[in-house]
Formats: C-alpha cells, structure tokens, sequence
C-alpha cells in the first residue's frame, strides 16, 4: 500500500564525509645504498615519482631512484614532517638499525581467513569506506557483519588475508557469486584490499593470484572485477593479471560529492565448453595449500 506520507532514499555523500588522507614518513634505499628520507600524502604515487617520474626529489634521481625501506603513517601532515626531520637527524647506523627492523616486520605471509580475522578486515575494509571511492558503499558495516562474510565466503569461494611478521593485516582478497540466478553460478566478482602501507611489495598482486588460481581449479568461467573511475592504478593492476575491460557504467554512483563511473574487468577463468560441469564449492584443499604455498615464496 502506497500511503500519502512522503518517504525519501538515503542522503547523498557530500564532499566532508570524506576524511582527510593521512600522511607517512618514508626512507628509500637507493641504488647506491644510501637512505634518502621524505614525507608524502600518497606513498604509491611519491615512490613512482622517485624511480623516473617528472617530480622525484633531486637527491634520489642523482643517486638512481630506490626501494622503500621505512614507512610510518600518520594522521597529519604536520606529524609526518616533524618525523621526516627526526629521520633526516638520525645518525646513519640508527637509520639502517631502523630499516631492517621494518623490512624484518613488514615480510608478508598469506593465508586463509578465519572467523577470528574479522575485527581487522573491518577496520582496513571501513578505512576505505571513509576515505575512499574503491567501494560506493557509505557507512561501516559491524565487525560481526564482517565475521558472517568471511564465514559465508568460505562456503563457495577461498577468503585470504595477507599478514605481516609483525602481526599487521596488509591487505585481503575474497570472491563473491556474481548473480543469485543460476545461469551465473559459473561468474564471480573478486575482491582485493590492500593496507594503505602496502605499498610496492606486490601484496596485492600475491592475493589475486592465489585467489584466481583456486577460483579456477573451483571451475568457476569468469573472474569479474568492478572498478570506479578514476582509478588508474587498479585498472593496470586488473590489466597486468589479463582482465579486459568490457564495459562502463558512466555515472552510476554518488559519493563524496560527485558522481563516479563503473569499469567492468573481466577475466576468463577456463575455455568455454558447450556445458560447464557444476562448480566445486568448497575450494580443494590442496589446490589452496599449493597457491599459498606459491604466494609465500614470491
């Protein structure tokens, strides 16, 4: 029954529901070996600007670009500056102390998710909820919400967590059924997050491929991916492991004040048979030891 009360949708994201970015202090091992300190509000986009962009600090381009070597993320870029300079007054043997104790922390394992993942999953899954346009959705789900989504996951399709050393989730990767009917009970949308601190150390990359690898021994046909634009860097990603770009739906999301268009990427999992034999819904065992496996040796 339609009433006469006027009823309305939920209100549109403004540009102030977006929190600020956060700022790191970062050291580079250069080519040469020495440590070159910075700070920066987007450490992807400062470390390719380092190694050949047009706007790398001159001291790292004389002295052959690098590899990060420190990270610290910060709040503010007020806090990052102020531990750029304490980095830049460290003695050198403190420096490479404090380097190979973050490279010792930051070595990155894979495994599978379980239900006890969830309060960490959330928080890296709303971290881009509040500062992000990869997902269109506008306010955190609850941690136990994120526990029955890992748990529901895992009855038709592997969840993977990627950890560091030092006990910090660096990013994760899940996949779920593309559509309810059973037509697409062969197609699957994939999911990838990475920690805003897993910069360049192929994190992301490590979970896709493991996760497309038990996807396909699963028997499932076709790996789809949904990317808002503008996302460069995703799309190469998408590209770089063989998905293609199909389609995009120009303007079909509202969010931090603007309306955002949606890529389809898609990847075909098997060669297309006459009739696809049913998928294997638990992820083989072996198949998912052997990808890990894999994962932690790159």
């Amino acid at each position: 029954m339609i009433s006469g009360e006027k009823r309305l949708g939920v209100a549109p994201s403004t540009v102030d529901d977006c929190l600020p970015a956060p700022a790191w202090a970062y050291m580079l091992r250069c080519a040469d070996g020495s440590l070159y300190s910075g700070w920066t509000s987007d450490l992807a986009r400062r470390l390719k600007a380092h190694n050949g962009g047009a706007h790398g600090a001159r001291y790292t381009r004389s002295h052959g670009g690098g590899t990060l070597a420190y990270a610290q993320r910060f709040d503010t870029k007020s806090q990052a500056m102020h531990r750029e300079a304490e980095l830049k007054r460290l003695p050198k043997a403190e420096k490479e102390a404090l380097a190979a104790r973050w490279l010792a922390g930051s070595r990155v394992t894979l495994r599978p998710a379980g239900p006890d993942d969830a309060p960490a999953v959330n928080r890296l899954y709303c971290w881009y909820v509040q500062h992000s346009t990869a997902t269109f959705q506008y306010g955190c789900p609850t941690v136990e919400e994120t526990r029955a989504d890992i748990c529901g996951v895992w009855q038709h399709a592997p969840y993977l967590v990627a950890e560091s050393a030092d006990g910090r989730l660096m990013g994760y990767a899940c996949a779920h059924p593309w559509h309810t009917r059973e037509a697409f009970a062969w197609d699957v949308e994939t999911t990838v997050y990475c920690s805003p601190d897993a910069v360049a150390q192929g994190v992301g990359r490590r979970l896709y491929t493991a996760l497309l690898t038990v996807l396909k021994a699963q028997g499932y046909y076709n790996a789809i991916a949904l990317v808002a634009r503008p996302n460069p860097a995703s799309a190469a990603f998408h590209r770089a492991l063989g998905f293609a770009r199909v389609g995009c739906e120009p303007r079909t999301g509202y969010k931090f004040g603007r309306w955002l268009d949606l890529d389809t990427w898609v990847l075909p999992l098997c060669p297309k048979t006459d009739a696809p034999a049913p998928v294997v819904l638990t992820p083989p065992a072996e198949v998912l030891a052997d990808a890990l496996h894999q994962a932690n040796r790159d």
